[in-house]
């Protein structure tokens, strides 16, 4: 399996990464896939690449609870890495209305522009929505230009939503909320072709059920894999098979 979407670099895993490593490869995943926020966590990403490189991946972007009136700056750091060296993606990106609106302009310029980057280098993007599903999708609609395609990150919205993000040839990041008992994937997953979604945790945030409250990590990728088994009454490995062919596809993961 892979790991669409885990952000291990952080603070949370920095006493026992090496164990976390041990645990994914004893839980079948094979890839982890790391997105950036911002400048803070580009060299803490690099380090966990550089010492896995055969497991972990970067991404590049400015996660858009990071932006803020300095975005120009942050724009052209993300840019300038992006023509430095090679990235599987352009990420984690998009619009958050959760915490903060102050920003929500600047949250859709800085989206727009990276957007934008990615067409440039034909990239993939990453796109984290939160409380912001119409804004965030109005722009992806109107930037579509036949090419550009990627994952809505931690997707916890409706079917018809759901309809909307793959009719675009977008991917449907899966993770712990498919476990919560009150997440309301339970009635949409059913209603969703494997061949749209792609597995993810997000670690260290939104464990899966029964770890939910406690610090994620790759390694419980297959609780969510069983689940969405579960409601689609398939076997894990059917989901792990057809979601490693999706990742590999989007991410360009097989040479």
């Amino acid at each position: 399996m892979i790991d669409t979407h885990a952000h291990i670099y952080t603070k949370e895993f920095k006493d026992d990464l090496p164990g976390i490593i041990s645990n994914c490869r004893t839980s079948g995943i094979e890839k982890i896939l790391m997105p950036n926020v911002d400048h803070d966590s580009i060299d803490l990403m690099f380090a966990v690449e550089e010492k896995y490189p055969e497991m972990c991946i970067s991404m590049m972007g400015l996660h858009p609870s990071s932006v803020d009136k300095h975005i120009q700056k942050q724009l052209y750091e993300v840019e300038g890495w992006l023509e430095k060296r090679s990235f599987i993606a352009v990420g984690e990106i998009g619009i958050d209305l959760y915490w903060d609106k102050s920003f929500k302009d600047l949250q859709e310029e800085a989206f727009r522009v990276q957007v934008g980057f990615a067409k440039k280098h034909n990239l993939p993007i990453v796109i984290h929505c939160r409380n912001a599903f119409e804004e965030t999708i109005a722009i992806v609609e109107e930037l579509h230009d036949g090419a550009l395609t990627g994952v809505f990150h931690c997707f916890a919205g409706s079917a018809e939503e759901a309809a909307r993000v793959t009719n675009l040839g977008f991917f449907l990041g899966i993770g712990g909320v498919a476990t919560f008992k009150n997440g309301g994937l339970d009635k949409v997953i059913p209603e969703i072709s494997l061949q749209h979604i792609v597995l993810e945790t997000d670690s260290p945030y939104l464990a899966p059920a029964p770890y939910r409250g406690k610090r994620n990590e790759p390694g419980y990728l297959p609780v969510i894999a069983q689940k969405i088994g579960d409601l689609k009454q398939i076997p894990i490995n059917e989901v792990a098979e057809a979601t490693t062919n999706n990742a590999e596809k989007l991410f360009r993961l097989i040479k």
